[in-house]
């Protein structure tokens, strides 16, 4: 499933395709959004955010598009006036003169405004991006030492997007590996160094993947591959050279290595 990394790399491509353009055709296949498709026509998008694993479009108009892709949700980048070959069933579609973005599959679409934004419950329930260049690895240390935060052990923890969202199953392997700690560990119990190890990988590895597509660097040897433990089983640790193990934690796999992560 896409993580923050994947959600972000998405934003990109269809702002590349959609933004500051003005919109010569808006389609929503849902009637409750489909009266507002007219309004659009003339309008730009100014803006595509993400919140873990949302998308929020903003328009000219002050509407904003929320649209989570869940499970089955993709967007497509196309010429104006084309569509991809797909037994997709089509959601959404906005075209300038030359580009058209299309999503498909997804069901969770709404159309808001700016009250209406932040009220909705997704993003009231969501916590703070870790790709928010405004976010800093002291207020992920808060975050983490925080009454609500600090006694839930990091295997359940670094998948719950009220934590931080963005954060996925393949990030949590990473980021537990780089700070050298067990899925078990708490932030309670902590030492400081530690907390601070912790808190900036919560940060340097999904803006890493990002900005890499998903080639995670070994720190220590300076090789690159596409991770370090994650889908390694039984593969020499980068950082130690010992065998890196595979379990099931939260039913997801999960990768360590049990020599560096005490």
């Amino acid at each position: 499933m896409p993580e923050g990394p994947e959600i972000r790399r998405a934003a990109d491509r269809l702002e590349k395709a959609i933004l500051g353009k003005p919109l010569t055709d808006v389609w929503f296949a849902f009637p409750q959004l489909a009266t507002y498709a007219s309004s659009l026509i003339g309008e730009t998008v100014t803006a595509i955010e993400t919140r873990g694993k949302a998308l929020l479009t903003y328009f000219s108009n002050g509407l904003v598009l929320y649209s989570h892709n869940q499970l089955y949700g993709v967007w497509r980048v196309m010429p104006a006036g084309k569509a991809p070959e797909t037994n997709r069933i089509l959601r959404v579609r906005l075209s300038n003169a030359k580009k058209s973005i299309l999503l498909y599959s997804a069901s969770d679409i709404e159309l808001l405004n700016q009250d209406t934004l932040a009220a909705h419950p997704f993003l009231q329930r969501v916590g703070p991006d870790v790709l928010d260049a405004t976010l800093t690895d002291q207020q992920v240390k808060e975050r983490l030492l925080s009454t609500r935060f600090r006694r839930r052990q990091f295997s359940g923890l670094l998948l719950d997007q009220s934590f931080l969202a963005g954060l996925g199953n393949y990030l949590r392997a990473e980021i537990l590996w780089l700070a050298a700690l067990k899925p078990q560990h708490k932030a309670q119990d902590l030492t400081e160094d530690q907390l601070d190890i912790l808190s900036a990988a919560l940060l340097s590895v999904p803006r890493h993947s990002y900005q890499t597509r998903g080639t995670m660097k070994d720190y220590h040897h300076g090789a690159a591959f596409t991770f370090n433990v994650f889908h390694r089983g039984g593969k020499p640790c980068p950082r130690c050279g010992e065998t890196i193990e595979k379990t099931t934690l939260s039913s997801r796999p999960f990768y360590w290595c049990p020599a560096c992560q005490q």
